[in-house]
């Protein structure tokens, strides 16, 4: 078990390449400018962080419903946001001692999202709430922003629900 676990880990980098293309087209996804002009997205590290965080949330949860076959690429996509953030942290000088900490937070800042946004986007759900919560951290961007977001994000997870899951890791997030 234990040889298991350490092999795993250490394998995992090889193992992620193959969520590379997805991960690229989340990140493809979360940085469309639209987002930040229309949707008034805090054009922050944290504004961008929370958008990144959105799509990869509307991902996993999609990943969820594809059952078994997608638990090991959605762990890995996981592990690939966790290795992005903490390269994009140490880049901002953020050292060693203090990194563990901010990606822990990270990791438990994407599980409420995780959370909020399969709650929100789900049937009967209030996108509005989660989206004012965890994108806008409860600063009002106005009635067409958030229109404009909750719009785009429900059109995303509604592309989503029609992708299998060789289609998700060839980067195709929607319908093209």
């Amino acid at each position: 078990m234990a040889l298991k676990l350490l092999r795993r880990w250490f394998n995992s980098g090889g193992e992620r390449a193959q969520v590379d293309v997805l991960y690229g087209a989340i990140i493809a996804e979360a940085r469309l400018t639209h987002w930040y002009l229309e949707g008034r997205v805090a054009d922050t590290i944290d504004g961008r962080f929370d958008m990144v965080n959105a799509v990869l949330a509307l991902v996993l949860i999609r990943m969820e419903m594809l059952g078994e076959a997608a638990q090991l690429p959605a762990t890995l996509l996981a592990e690939t946001f966790v290795e992005d953030m903490d390269g994009q942290l140490r880049e901002i000088g953020i050292g060693d001692i203090v990194v563990g900490k901010h990606i822990g937070r990270m990791m438990a800042a994407l599980g409420g999202r995780l959370g909020a946004y399969r709650e929100g986007f789900g049937p009967g759900g209030n996108p509005r709430a989660a989206l004012m919560r965890n994108l806008y951290r409860g600063e009002d961007p106005g009635g067409s922003a958030l229109n404009h977001v909750e719009a785009g994000l429900r059109a995303l997870a509604e592309q989503l629900s029609g992708q299998s899951l060789a289609a998700l890791l060839d980067g195709r997030l929607g319908e093209a």
